[in-house]
């Protein structure tokens, strides 16, 4: 059984990892508190080629990313971006590009894409020396090209049995959106029961104030997994910095949610 996690999307420095980890250290103390600190750091297709987007400066330089992954107390995540699909034709080497500025500190890998090629994800992979894991975010955009059917998504997931070991439900996309518990449940379920081997989360708005969205997953799924990213800011602008301060009541309201 994959460990679940408790994510944050953002991360710049190690230092801020350190930070994380500290709000952390009581619950991991406890025997039935499973949930590793999801380290996310965010890459896009414009910023692993150099080229020019306003998310250049929100997102922490590539050549940086590697010491940004400098614990394996966590779950270090590389977050791929590329919601064009600017790479699809090329994703087999994007991805290689990308899975090496993350370096031996990586566990895996976060595809930001709509339904990115199952094949070219694979060879990837095979030629791959690290063999990180592969979550897949199926966003707004891709529950829409899937009709907002969660058998339809099961279907399109069959493609990704071999390649992909979790999946992120997130109609939000680092918007800030409030996730709608009872909208996702039936995408939770249907993929739990199908398979039952991928490590399902979820996203969606969730900050220090509305960690209770999450909360009627977590009470039937107590396995799941969740991220955030927009709502750690005052401005809820995925622009501007992270308020640390924010993180923290954020990361320890939610390990309270998961300790119950």
């Amino acid at each position: 059984m994959r460990r679940p996690y408790i994510g944050i999307t953002d991360f710049t420095c190690f230092e801020q990892v350190e930070e994380m980890l500290a709000v952390l250290k009581p619950y991991h103390q406890m025997r039935e508190f499973r949930h590793l600190l999801h380290v996310g750091v965010m890459m896009s297709y414009k910023t692993l080629h150099g080229l020019q987007t306003k998310w250049a400066k929100a997102f922490p330089a590539k050549e940086n990313i590697a010491s940004i992954f400098g614990s394996d107390d966590v779950y270090n995540c590389l977050h791929y971006a590329d919601y064009a699909c600017n790479s699809n034709l090329y994703l087999r080497q994007s991805l290689l590009q990308a899975i090496s500025y993350g370096g031996i500190g990586m566990h895996a890998i976060q595809l930001d894409m709509i339904w990115p090629d199952p094949i070219q994800i694979a060879s990837a992979l095979g030629f791959s020396r690290k063999k990180p894991e592969i979550i897949l975010q199926i966003g707004k955009n891709a529950i829409e090209a899937a009709n907002n059917n969660p058998q339809t998504v099961v279907q399109k997931l069959e493609d990704y049995r071999q390649v992909v070991n979790r999946v992120l439900l997130d109609k939000s996309m680092g918007r800030g959106i409030g996730m709608n518990a009872a909208e996702l449940e039936p995408f939770v379920c249907a993929i739990k029961k199908h398979f039952p081997d991928i490590g399902i989360g979820v996203a969606g708005g969730l900050g220090p104030e509305t960690i209770h969205l999450a909360e009627p997953l977590a009470a039937v799924f107590p396995d799941i997994s969740i991220d955030a990213q927009g709502k750690l800011r005052p401005s809820g602008d995925a622009l501007d910095p992270i308020d640390w301060n924010m993180a923290k009541e954020y990361l320890a309201r939610a390990a309270g949610l998961f300790a119950k």
